[in-house]
């Protein structure tokens, strides 16, 4: 299904078919998803190494496409470390989020791969979407609400980093998740506590994410509408996986302009 066939199916994202819309952060929003993944990638590349060495085995890299989408994107951190990990037959304790980066546990190599990415938050900056950024903008002032409900325990440090800290109505992500005991993606639970709290009927919310898991979650969620934005040319997933509609862009779910904006033209 294309933005096309949900606006002449009455899906627009205007007021009066939905009235919120939950929004990932990483790949939605920012560009900082590729930040992400080169911090994943430092992190498990030097890892299995080290394992491959000890053992006299072959070193085979984490590939950044496969992977990635398939163990690691959009899922809280520890759990990203322990799915990729146990998919190349290793099972190390989970241990506690307050491990230390050197210790060998899904929690001390979490912690070990967000020193990175802090690192290069701080190098690269946090690169925005402008279409999505107008989206939201859009959306916010035809009376829709909207929330952020991102994974990364980082979410408040990049939407500041890229100017955004008062673009949402509501943030959920990572720390609230951890400090609530909120279960995160592929669970629907993070969508369904921001629907909550937006006082906003699940049915009558749309989630927007680009993340195999996050679609998940939104679908599974029982959500109005569920749309994939595809930045890595993996729509066929996207929609297996739950989306009801991909996008390349979010300028093409843009709400329509009132009939005063048209009459000016």
């Amino acid at each position: 299904m294309t933005a096309d066939d949900v606006m002449d199916k009455g899906r627009s994202l205007d007021p009066g078919v939905f009235d919120a819309v939950l929004f990932d952060l990483d790949g939605v929003i920012t560009s900082t998803a590729s930040v992400h993944a080169a911090a994943w990638k430092r992190l498990f590349d030097g890892y299995l190494r080290e394992r491959a060495d000890a053992a006299g085995a072959e070193f085979v890299p984490f590939d950044l496409d496969d992977d990635y989408r398939q163990y690691v994107d959009g899922k809280p951190r520890y759990e990203g470390v322990q799915s990729f990990l146990l998919s190349r037959g290793i099972d190390i304790p989970f241990g506690v989020p307050a491990d230390p980066p050197d210790m060998e546990t899904c929690c001390g190599l979490g912690n070990r791969k967000n020193q990175f990415f802090r690192g290069y938050l701080d190098e690269r900056g946090a690169e925005v979407f402008p279409s999505s950024v107008e989206l939201v903008k859009a959306l916010r002032n035809k009376g829709v609400k909207t929330a952020v409900v991102s994974s990364s325990k980082n979410c408040e440090a990049i939407l500041e980093k890229a100017g955004l800290t008062d673009l949402f109505d509501l943030r959920i992500d990572g720390v609230v998740a951890e400090n609530e005991n909120i279960p995160g993606k592929p669970r629907p639970d993070t969508f369904l506590e921001a629907a909550k709290r937006l006082n906003v009927d699940p049915k009558k919310a749309v989630v927007v994410e680009d993340a195999i898991s996050g679609v998940e979650a939104g679908h599974a969620g029982g959500f109005g509408l569920v749309i994939g934005v595809d930045r890595t040319d993996d729509a066929e997933a996207l929609a297996e996986h739950g989306a009801d509609v991909v996008v390349k862009d979010l300028q093409e779910m843009l709400p329509l302009r009132d009939e005063k904006e048209e009459a000016t033209e």
